[in-house]
């Protein structure tokens, strides 16, 4: 049995930027927070057959991995030789559609857990690209490089991507005090909406790819932005981080139609009211978690949002990244004969630079 646990994230700055529509013609910055709520992966080798076994909210049970409907799952036994003989369970604290990059957690921490049952030592940037690889290319997702990253690297991070997709990973050099003011500061609700992002995401990239005016103007200010918070939270300046968060929040709209709607708009009224300097729904919009930055008035806000409706998620930051919990396999488990090695599978990906 191997179990890993991945981190999901929040974005500070930058978010949206790291989708292919975009970074390909102006190059991309996204800066994130791991927090500690995580998809955890149980992977075991069945003793009594070769069947495939993949479990999460709902339970396969087939001969083939290409029988499988959990195109993650699939993608990722196909893409590292494994045909058959395997199970799969995943759980997380949150549920998907939130805004939180569950998919890229559940792609890394099944990558990161195979590769452990297989003895294959992998870096933390070819995991990161793996995964970008496995939901981008393979599966053609509208989505970005960003969540696969944080979920590798976790901690404060911030990515800078070039044109032909290579990534430069930057740790945020922020101090214990600001770190300690940053959590208490920024509060997450749950609005009880959960949504799959994929319409606002194609929206996003079609109107980045026929270079419509008002996305790319808004992804642009959201790019330099990204610079700025980083450098705001390093310089322990959270109040215009805060201030920035709001304006952040009006170039995000105007992205999609989808991102929010007169009920999320009434709940960002009143956050305000309650003294929130800014705030955002986190991931692509339309559901999900609203993420505030509050300096006073934290419990008022807290009441507030209760009887909005709203559900509180306590957190704190996360700096391990996806990671192996439990590795119980021993010698006689490699099982080699039973599995197919494909080396070739960095070529297929593109060329890594991490700092």
């Amino acid at each position: 049995m191997i179990i890993t646990r991945t981190p999901f994230r929040i974005t500070l700055g930058g978010g949206g930027t790291d989708l292919p529509s975009y970074y390909t013609q102006y190059g991309g910055f996204v800066f994130s927070a791991a927090i500690n709520k995580y998809m955890f992966i149980n992977l075991n080798r069945p003793v009594v057959d070769d069947l495939v076994r993949v479990k999460y909210t709902k339970s396969e049970t087939v001969k083939h991995r290409d029988d499988l409907q959990h195109e993650i799952a699939k993608g990722a036994l196909r893409m590292l030789g494994i045909e058959r003989a395997i199970e799969i369970i995943s759980s997380a604290d949150i549920p998907d559609g939130t805004g939180l990059g569950s998919s890229s957690c559940y792609a890394v921490g099944l990558l990161n857990a195979i590769h452990a049952l297989k003895r294959d030592y992998i870096s933390l940037p070819e995991l990161a690209e793996e995964a970008c690889y496995l939901e981008i290319e393979l599966l053609k997702k509208p989505i970005g490089k960003q969540d696969q990253y944080i979920a590798t690297f976790g901690g404060l991070t911030a990515f800078e991507i070039a044109k032909d997709g290579r990534v430069t990973v930057i740790r945020a050099d922020v101090s214990s005090s600001v770190l300690d003011d940053l959590k208490r500061n920024l509060l997450i609700f749950y609005t009880g909406v959960s949504r799959q992002s994929m319409d606002i995401l194609s929206e996003q990239n079609k109107g980045a790819q026929t270079n419509k005016k008002t996305v790319l103007e808004s992804l642009h200010y959201i790019k330099e932005s990204g610079y700025r918070i980083k450098e705001l939270i390093e310089s322990g300046n959270l109040t215009d981080f805060g201030l920035m968060m709001d304006k952040h929040w009006e170039y995000k709209k105007k992205m999609s139609s989808k991102i929010s709607n007169p009920e999320f708009d009434r709940i960002y009224e009143v956050a305000k009211e309650c003294g929130v300097l800014g705030g955002k729904i986190t991931g692509a919009g339309g559901g999900g978690f609203f993420l505030f930055y509050i300096e006073k008035g934290h419990e008022r806000l807290r009441t507030a949002m209760h009887m909005m409706g709203l559900r509180e998620m306590r957190f704190n930051f996360e700096f391990e990244g996806s990671k192996v919990l439990v590795n119980l396999m021993n010698s006689e488990d490699e099982g080699q004969s039973r599995y197919v090695w494909t080396p070739s599978r960095l070529e297929r990906m593109a060329v890594i630079h991490a700092v």
